[in-house]
């Protein structure tokens, strides 16, 4: 199967096992971030909750593309994903995977709304920076994506809690004839209908949004598995033929040609000198791709042209979307910059997929374990985090700031932690409505204390598991 060894394929289900687990920790672990609110305001019973929210969390994960998911793969050197020892890979894989639900089941036990999306990224620049270390020559960690995507970790709590913070400063003064917003709900009544409405709906944008964020990053996991373990299917989108892509890496080639040098930093530079080179590299690559089905025979070396057409796609499309990006584009005129950028995203199609079931797999362990194991978390959030007790305005106003947040973070193809973005919300809330004494300090320094310690902690883990799985496997 697969043209794989029986003792390779079976480490391939394993990695798929551990991804899926990821997911549905992922999820029960998160499921508060969504329905603390609509049960603490008695908008919802706590069973119609978490499977309403687990419903939109699937949802949200098959709508919601791709751009996280393969940000997720770019952290990871290329060198890691062409490694010829499948060991290495695979080692990878199972360090990366283990630290992440580790560290998410302890923080879990102990009720801190600790981030995934923190863990994840710990645990892939970990596993990176080892095989970096131990792989001396070979390519380094992508470590402009990598902070790129730690600014956007770090900075979406202190956005989650200065956005909530004004919001319901905002409401307060709005609807200072009306307090309904800002009475604490009366035990096992439900809220007026209206306000019902609305922290459902937000409850709804929040689990949505999730899965739309942290679904894709459960995706991005499989890809990586994937492509490591089953290169010749799974390198590049195999029901492409990528010769039609030929002409595309030809006008790229032309295209940045014309590009005035004098304003290229050395890297990019470096990259249009080389640019014949590797389009026609890729040229000859997409030639000799094979649609056929991969046999005993040809299995490798059709992976390793696969290999090569992804590799070089994505040194083409990095190169050329930083001299974009930087607009260090003189010697075109308009149309020419956006014929540019639209060769790239098109070559990009070969690389940036997912078939159908990887993101069914995923959507399902991640709405199953939105199901479950939701109450430790809930509790934090909904009584430990304020001294009072949620009032409706702040629930909805947290959850309404979260949902934007993650929303656009999407958008952007960002990793945010739906996590902290919420429970600094509620913080915020708290703050706005009596002031920063109103906080249970010992919970939030918790939570801080989780916050720092996540990153680090993963980090180090899984790159000493990847060395002790080196050492065995390697």
């Amino acid at each position: 199967m697969l043209g794989l060894a029986p003792e390779i394929l079976a480490l391939l289900f394993v990695c798929l096992l551990c991804a899926c687990a990821f997911e549905f920790v992922n999820g029960f672990h998160d499921t508060a971030n969504a329905v603390a609110t609509v049960i603490y305001t008695n908008s919802l019973q706590p069973q119609v909750a978490v499977i309403w929210s687990g419903i939109w969390n699937f949802i949200g994960v098959m709508l919601g593309g791709i751009t996280v998911a393969m940000g997720i793969i770019s952290l990871i050197p290329l060198d890691a994903l062409v490694d010829a020892n499948i060991s290495h890979g695979i080692s990878l894989i199972l360090a990366l995977l283990l630290s992440a639900i580790i560290w998410n089941l302890g923080t879990w036990y102990f009720g801190l709304p600790s981030s995934s999306s923190h863990t994840l990224i710990g645990s892939i620049l970990g596993v990176a920076t080892m095989y970096s270390w131990v792989s001396p020559g070979n390519s380094t960690v992508n470590w402009e994506k990598a902070r790129e995507t730690g600014a956007a970790l770090m900075f979406s709590p202190l956005l989650g809690f200065a956005a909530t913070y004004l919001l319901v400063i905002l409401l307060r003064n709005l609807t200072h004839k009306n307090h309904t917003l800002f009475n604490e709900p009366k035990r096992e009544v439900p809220p007026p209908l209206w306000i019902r409405a609305i922290l459902i709906l937000t409850c709804t944008f929040v689990s949505f949004f999730h899965g739309n964020n942290d679904g894709q990053k459960g995706v991005g996991l499989v890809m990586l598995i994937l492509i490591v373990i089953a290169p010749a299917y799974f390198a590049i989108n195999t029901q492409l033929n990528p010769s039609q892509y030929v002409e595309d890496v030809r006008s790229i080639s032309a295209l940045v040609h014309k590009v005035n040098p004098d304003q290229l930093d050395e890297k990019e530079m470096a990259v249009v000198l080389k640019m014949d080179e590797l389009s026609n590299h890729t040229i000859l690559s997409m030639q000799s791709a094979s649609r056929e089905a991969v046999s005993d025979e040809n299995s490798k070396a059709l992976a390793s042209n696969r290999f090569d057409i992804r590799k070089d796609v994505l040194l083409i499309g990095n190169a050329v979307g930083k001299i974009i990006k930087k607009k260090h584009t003189e010697g075109l005129n308009e149309v020419e910059v956006k014929q540019l950028d639209s060769h790239v995203k098109n070559i990009r199609k070969l690389t940036d997929y997912s078939p159908i079931w990887v993101t069914l797999m995923i959507s399902l362990s991640l709405g199953l374990g939105t199901m479950i194991g939701w109450k430790r978390i809930v509790l934090t959030i909904g009584e430990k985090i304020g001294k009072t007790h949620l009032t409706y305005a702040q629930g909805a106003g947290a959850e309404l700031v979260a949902a934007t947040t993650i929303g656009l973070a999407s958008q952007f193809g960002l990793p945010v932690s739906t996590t902290h973005v919420l429970s600094s919300g509620i913080a915020g809330s708290m703050v706005a409505t009596d002031g920063s004494k109103n906080l249970q300090w010992s919970t939030v320094r918790s939570i801080l204390m989780a916050w720092v310690l996540t990153f680090p902690v993963s980090f180090i883990m899984a790159g000493g598991l990847f060395f002790l799985f080196h050492s065995i496997f390697g």
